[in-house]
């Protein structure tokens, strides 16, 4: 699995005031990790990175052989193309899993391929769907409010 480490102030300081008032963070964790899998959902529906960027389209290699429905080359590998950027056959989009502990959260795919999409590669353009910037772990804006909501939520109740 991709790992990134997030490490945000605001998230250390409401943990912080969690740690002191709640005995078991991993249900605080467990919400934060399945917010964070539906973003990145929903960001194959819109075929857009966290900041809200279109993915960068297919090269013309990849159009070129790419097994459309209904092709010959869909029928010979068995599973029938669907014409959508980064899920060719849902398979990267059925591996997209978060699992939570007492002390952290994993958000990520079980395709060891997800990384060249996320970072991008020397043939490739990035096409994020994780983090704002892979390289510092920094989420976007909209997703470090949506993990401050869950915990403001967990503070005050």
């Amino acid at each position: 699995m991709l790992t990134i480490d997030i490490y945000h102030q605001q998230f250390t300081e409401a943990f912080s005031a969690l740690r002191a008032n709640l005995a078991d963070l991993q249900p605080v964790l467990h919400d934060i990790g399945v917010g964070l899998e539906g973003r990145v959902s929903a960001r194959f529906e819109t075929r857009t990175d966290p900041l809200g960027h279109a993915w960068h389209p297919w090269a013309q290699s990849t159009i070129e052989s790419y097994p459309f429905p209904g092709t010959r080359e869909a029928a010979r590998m068995g599973k029938p193309g669907n014409e959508r950027l980064l899920d060719r056959y849902g398979d990267m989009l059925d591996g997209l899993s978060s699992q939570a502990d007492a002390s952290s959260v994993r958000v990520g795919f079980d395709k060891p391929y997800a990384v060249y999409h996320e970072w991008g590669t020397k043939h490739m353009k990035r096409r994020g769907m994780l983090t704002a910037n892979p390289d510092t772990g920094e989420l976007a804006p909209d997703d470090v409010a949506m993990v401050m909501d869950i915990l403001q939520r967990h503070l005050f109740t």
